[in-house]
């Protein structure tokens, strides 16, 4: 990561004694310390998006929300995640990027990236069901414990996120499916974009592992489809899978191509998203450790590359 513009100098940066009373995360912990309500202000203030869409008709958006799953890892690195001024760092610079135009968050992230004036002019999506922690005997009965439809709304922000994993041996799961009904509802009420991540998942040596099979992908998308009491506002976050045409058949829905674990292989990576963005349903790229972790550490390249993969293939004109 390059050093000019960072938000903190060290990890030991988050000692306010050694940060200049001007810096932005003194501004930060001012204040979370002081003034609480800064952070609401910051979001009524800021500059919404005039479209959805980038320059390219796609959305590129930048994921954040692992951590509060205490999900940390990226690629080798085990608790990549969990320095805060460092991935601040990172998302400051993948935002900035060209042709970036959102970011998925948990309201702790969000709310820094606002004060930071990160987010003028971004579509955000708020992460709402972190509850199932990573590696928890719980993990399936994933509870929303983050953002709400009504704080979304609150926000101005473009939609809500939730995960929806769906295990035939995990009695958890029915619980999950309907409190992601009753999101997609309460968004649809106010006209947002519910953002539903759907897995087949199963229990292998007591880790939760999801199937990235067709057959899985297309099961879950159609249940995933089927939540809440209209599909208008519903949209699809999902993994390239092989057969991934048969995948986006299953549905009509608007779908995003997550990016998953970050990994050694990204030419892979980059290839399966590009050939996934062919697909008439698929609107956009959702990523995140991929991104902001890349294995040379340069993140304004890896999410330059994934940007470029959002411009019109010239042979299907």
């Amino acid at each position: 990561m390059p050093d000019d513009g960072r938000i903190g100098r060290s990890p030991n940066a988050m000692d306010s004694s050694s940060e200049d009373e001007t810096s932005p995360l003194a501004a930060v912990l001012s204040a979370r310390l002081h003034e609480p309500g800064a952070f609401a202000r910051a979001a009524s203030k800021r500059t919404v998006p005039t479209s959805l869409f980038n320059e390219h008709g796609k959305l590129m958006i930048i994921a954040a929300d692992h951590p509060a799953r205490g999900a940390l890892r990226a690629g080798n690195r085990v608790l990549a995640m969990g320095d805060r001024l460092d991935l601040l760092d990172r998302l400051r610079v993948a935002l900035a990027r060209p042709g970036v135009n959102g970011v998925l968050g948990t309201p702790d992230i969000i709310e820094d990236l606002l004060l930071l004036g990160l987010l003028e002019g971004k579509v955000v999506f708020g992460s709402m069901n972190r509850g199932g922690l990573a590696g928890t005997v719980f993990e399936l009965d994933d509870r929303f414990t983050a953002y709400d439809a009504a704080t979304i709304a609150a926000m101005r922000f473009t939609g809500g996120k939730m995960l929806t994993r769906i295990d035939a041996g995990d009695p958890a799961t029915v619980a999950t499916v309907a409190a992601c009904a009753k999101a997609v509802n309460e968004l649809a009420q106010r006209r947002l974009i519910a953002m539903i991540e759907p897995f087949i998942s199963r229990r292998v040596d007591g880790r939760v592992v999801n199937e990235l099979t067709a057959d899985a992908m297309i099961r879950a998308s159609t249940i995933a489809a089927g939540l809440g009491s209209t599909s208008a506002y519903t949209w699809l976050k999902v993994p390239v899978v092989e057969d991934m045409e048969r995948v986006m058949a299953a549905t009509t829905l608007p779908a995003l191509i997550l990016g998953g674990e970050a990994g050694d292989d990204v030419d892979a990576a980059y290839e399966s998203w590009r050939r996934a963005l062919r697909l008439p349903t698929v609107q956009g790229l959702v990523i995140g450790r991929r991104l902001l972790y890349p294995p040379d550490d340069d993140v304004a390249g890896a999410v330059d590359i994934a940007v470029s993969l959002l411009q019109k293939d010239p042979s299907l004109v």
